[in-house]
């Protein structure tokens, strides 16, 4: 008996082949999507995973400091660490900026850490691929290699130079961002201060203010000329529970007690994923289904087409008494066919494609296999068509001219 997939592979090989590999091509763009929201979500974790901390403290009724602006003082870390159920205590700030190299430009995200003393705080990258951690108060640096520094390189942060000393992987901010660790103090003044043309306009405007340049009292207007031009904030205190200690226990006594917002890893991981990626997730899905109705309607047009192009041999299968359960069920084979050479070169496209974009593509095992149950379903679906004009040939057409 005729096999319609094996002629069309035998007679026609180019065709069949050719467009399982366009739809193929489709297929690994989807896979690829679908582990683009994979590494966005997986960012986000490495993110909270990388930060070593149980709690975050952030500025009352704000969701910071990865999801919007947050700043306290930066000597409330003193009164964090006094609290039942705290073992570690740091501050910390973010800031998503352009670092430079020469001529070239890095989007990264500056994280600014304690150096010396608080080696292994919470805020520190947990472990180098070379070089060594920050042991300066000024002037070092830390990079994700995923930034392209490298060991020795000097880097711009607004106005001051830093000389890379070790290199970190899979350190990244949310948005997939290379992490670049500086001195505490040197991200401080890098975030919350102005630079050099508005700090002489806002001196200007205080000593034209006679509340502030009273006559006989020029310590008045130093003393407040200095606390415009010094960085006391931060941007969070990372917490790191005891063992033993509830984290949520905790958080809620910080809360009660130090009037300040503390999420928990939970609530932190929520915000991340749920608000953070929540538009770019919907967007890929949206993308997911408008490829899967592009792939079920090309799918359905090549079925079609082969289908027509053997309509005197399925009239002659069914001249000689072949049933309709037969015939249907080779246009089908014929379908899941070219489903399984498109999702086998989707796949080691998306495989090999992957490494080489820009943000981190994380192909996960289920997603394959969801992936290959969906291709098929919408092969078998997508042949209703074909299979539905088959079975309306009339046998009259095998003898007919």
């Amino acid at each position: 008996m005729i096999s319609l997939a094996g002629r069309d592979i035998l007679h026609s090989w180019g065709k069949f082949v050719f467009t399982g590999f366009g739809l193929g091509l489709l297929i690994g763009v989807t896979l690829v999507m679908a582990g683009v929201y994979r590494g966005m979500v997986d960012d986000g974790k490495a993110l909270l995973d990388n930060s070593g901390a149980d709690l975050w403290v952030v500025q009352k009724d704000t969701l910071g400091p990865y999801a919007e602006s947050s700043s306290i003082n930066d000597d409330l870390y003193r009164t964090v660490l006094a609290m039942p159920g705290v073992a570690q205590a740091a501050n910390v700030t973010y800031l998503t900026m352009q670092v430079r190299k020469g001529d070239i430009d890095v989007r990264a995200m500056v994280v600014g850490i304690a150096p010396g003393a608080a080696w292994g705080s919470p805020g520190w990258p947990p472990y180098l691929v070379a070089g060594r951690q920050i042991t300066r108060g000024h002037y070092e640096a830390v990079a994700d290699v995923a930034s392209g520094f490298r060991l020795g390189d000097d880097i711009t942060i607004r106005r001051n130079r830093y000389r890379v000393v070790g290199l970190t992987r899979r350190m990244v901010s949310s948005s997939g961002d290379p992490m670049v660790f500086i001195p505490l103090k040197d991200a401080q003044e890098a975030q919350f201060l102005k630079d050099n043309e508005a700090i002489w306009q806002n001196r200007r405007r205080t000593a034209s203010n006679p509340a502030f340049n009273r006559p006989g009292m020029p310590e008045l207007l130093d003393a407040v000329n200095a606390s415009q031009t010094s960085s006391t904030s931060v941007n969070a205190v990372l917490v790191r529970t005891g063992s033993g200690s509830d984290p949520v226990a905790v958080a809620q006594s910080i809360r009660r007690w130090k009037r300040l917002t503390v999420h928990t890893r939970e609530e932190m991981e929520g915000i991340l994923v749920g608000k953070l990626i929540a538009t770019s997730s919907k967007q890929i899905g949206m993308f997911l289904a408008i490829l899967s109705v592009v792939s079920a309607a090309i799918v359905a047009f090549i079925i079609y087409t082969l289908t027509m192009d053997k309509i005197r041999e399925i009239a002659v299968l069914k001249l000689i008494g072949t049933r309709n359960r037969t015939i249907a069920g080779m246009i089908l084979q014929q379908a899941l066919a070219l489903g399984a050479i498109g999702f086998a070169v989707g796949k080691i496209t998306a495989t090999f494609a992957a490494p080489y974009f820009p943000k981190y593509v994380l192909l996960l095992p289920q997603d394959a296999i969801i992936g290959l149950v969906a291709v098929m379903a919408i092969c078998a679906l997508a042949s209703l068509i074909a299979i539905r004009m088959a079975l309306k040939v009339d046998p009259a057409e095998a003898i007919g001219g």
